[in-house]
């Protein structure tokens, strides 16, 4: 991996920069993409402040990424995203709407951006980093559900249209995770008994560290005891 270049979405903080974090460690120049800046510092690192809600920010981020990584970019970490619970009847229309927005509506502008070179290089690695979601219900969590199976149905149509081209991509579905994503959710905290970041960051960089013609299609992670003993 020594050499390769990565965007990581959503590093601020949790299992973005986690994962950013770890391929540095490799060797990997990273551009990290978020809103807010991380407390991360590396000659080999550089963050963009960026909304993937708006196209025009995500084309602007690009740009600004290639002047510091160059024009080959090997890995695209799709891990920005956020939920909002709530049942059907009491959900804001703005909250369902912006899920859509970060979660589907920004993975597709930012890997719409990094295709066409990876197509050019005959190589490159997508990973979406979606949710337990992605695969099942959620009581009074519809419109997050129906986000990460979108990002499900996306993943797994890329996996199809790109591997051609010799583009890897692999969804992963990560169980609790002790991140801030439970910030916004009051009825869950973050406890010792989910899983940790970094542990999910290592999955990660584990599915980007494999042979040319070796691919994880999708990588389900769950705590072991997640109520402890």
């Amino acid at each position: 991996m020594d050499g390769k270049n990565a965007i990581v979405t959503g590093v601020s903080k949790g299992i973005g920069m986690e994962t950013a974090k770890l391929l540095l460690s490799k060797g990997v120049k990273v551009a990290g993409w978020s809103r807010s800046e991380p407390d991360l510092k590396d000659d080999n690192f550089t963050f963009v402040k960026v909304d993937i809600a708006s196209y025009e920010q995500v084309q602007s981020a690009y740009s600004e990424s290639v002047n510091f990584l160059g024009e080959n970019i090997h890995f695209l970490i799709n891990n920005a995203g956020f939920g909002v619970m709530g049942a059907i009847d009491e959900i804001s229309v703005d909250d369902w709407k912006a899920m859509f927005d970060v979660n589907v509506h920004g993975l597709m502008y930012c890997t719409k951006m990094v295709v066409p070179q990876m197509k050019k290089m005959d190589e490159g690695h997508i990973v979406n980093v979606s949710s337990i979601a992605g695969l099942n219900p959620v009581k009074n969590m519809s419109g997050y559900v129906a986000t990460k199976h979108a990002v499900t149905g996306i993943g797994h149509s890329l996996f199809m249209e790109l591997r051609d081209w010799g583009i890897k991509v692999t969804n992963v579905y990560p169980g609790s995770v002790k991140t801030s994503f439970f910030e916004e959710i009051a009825q869950v905290e973050a406890n010792d008994n989910m899983m940790r970041p970094e542990d999910v960051a290592k999955s990660i960089v584990d599915i980007l560290d494999t042979h040319p013609n070796y691919l994880t299609v999708d990588l389900e992670i769950r705590p072991l005891r997640p109520k402890g003993k």
